[in-house]
């Protein structure tokens, strides 16, 4: 690790938890960056999906199956 970045984790660790909070945030939040890529290959799934159950070929469970299987 850098002495620069070891002095910015110095000083972040000296301010208020707010805003360390801020921080933490921003940097997350930087770090999260779009891909559309993922993006494209979600839609498709859940495209094919809906068309799956509207076709009736996908099953689907109920919200009580579901819970009562995660229950017992």
């Amino acid at each position: 690790m850098s002495t620069e970045t070891q002095a910015i984790i110095d000083r972040a660790l000296s301010l208020p938890p707010a805003d360390q909070a801020l921080v933490v945030d921003k940097l997350l939040s930087s770090l999260d960056q779009p891909d559309e890529a993922i993006d494209a290959l979600w839609r498709k799934e859940v495209e094919d999906r809906i068309k799956a159950y509207k076709e009736g070929t996908l099953k689907s469970l109920s919200l009580e199956e579901v819970l009562a299987k995660y229950r017992s």
